[in-house]
């Protein structure tokens, strides 16, 4: 019977929504990802065709860019899968699907020769995407605090054939605190962030560039949380715009999110 159970909470745990961890939600059953669920593939291929398919891939433009980013190069089990997987350090990659919803918010803002910015880079996937739309006259930064982590995405990358986008500088990856962004690199035309934040972090706003925009889920940690979207007008008049409830795990320390030791998967 224990066999069962843990059976059936894992299987269970496999479709949970990244944005809300839950199941039955809005984000999987609403007119734009009513089929995320339903979009797993075989292969890369596969699964970014059926993404697109299911209209939760919008625009040829975010297709074409996650088809040349192989998600099997940064995930180690069930990569097609359209469901978040654990790769270590105590942190999942997002489904694919939430990867594409951010793309097409932010894609107006990432065109060739723009900056962006991904907080909380992780396993890299979403980073190289970006830095392909920015095309080599632009720029993306992928920011981590666990440097083990940042080491890891760097493997990552060069599997999938993408070094050259680090040599050459379009994509930068950084050992920081994203909650402080990477001043250095910016300021940025779109910025990502993927764990939620308490308040809007300001250090982030400021270095939003202007007629740039932000995509990150601000509220407290097991409390009523928002994915919102912050634009900054080309007067530097900063709007914030809640796009819908989710549930995120939280934009947190290096020593709240990982205690170092073995990496679990």
């Amino acid at each position: 019977m224990k066999s069962l159970v843990s059976s059936i909470t894992k299987s269970a745990r496999s479709i949970l929504c990244q944005e809300c961890l839950s199941v039955f939600c809005k984000h999987l059953f609403s007119t734009s990802s009513n089929m995320a669920w339903r979009s797993h593939g075989e292969d890369n291929t596969s699964l970014i065709q059926n993404l697109f398919s299911n209209n939760i891939v919008k625009s040829e433009e975010v297709r074409d860019v996650m088809l040349q980013v192989d998600r099997g190069n940064y995930v180690k089990s069930n990569a097609y899968m359209d469901a978040p997987q654990r790769i270590g350090y105590n942190i999942t990659i997002s489904a694919p699907h939430m990867h594409g919803h951010a793309l097409e918010l932010l894609k107006d803002h990432l065109k060739p020769g723009m900056r962006a910015l991904d907080v909380g880079s992780g396993s890299g996937y979403l980073t190289v995407c970006m830095a392909l739309m920015v095309g080599n006259a632009g720029g993306a930064v992928g920011i981590d605090h666990i440097a083990e982590l940042v080491e890891m995405s760097r493997e990552n990358i060069e599997r999938d054939g993408k070094a050259g986008l680090m040599e050459s500088g379009q994509l930068h990856l950084v050992v920081g605190d994203g909650r402080k962004g990477w001043a250095e690199g910016g300021p940025y035309h779109a910025i990502h962030v993927g764990a939620a934040a308490p308040t809007l972090p300001q250090e982030l706003v400021e270095q939003l560039a202007p007629g740039g925009r932000m995509v990150i889920p601000v509220g407290e940690d097991g409390g009523d949380q928002s994915l919102d979207q912050i634009e900054k007008g080309m007067d530097g008049k900063v709007t914030k715009t809640r796009l819908f409830g989710v549930r995120y795990v939280p934009l947190t320390d290096k020593e709240r999110q990982w205690k170092g030791g073995r990496q679990e998967f």
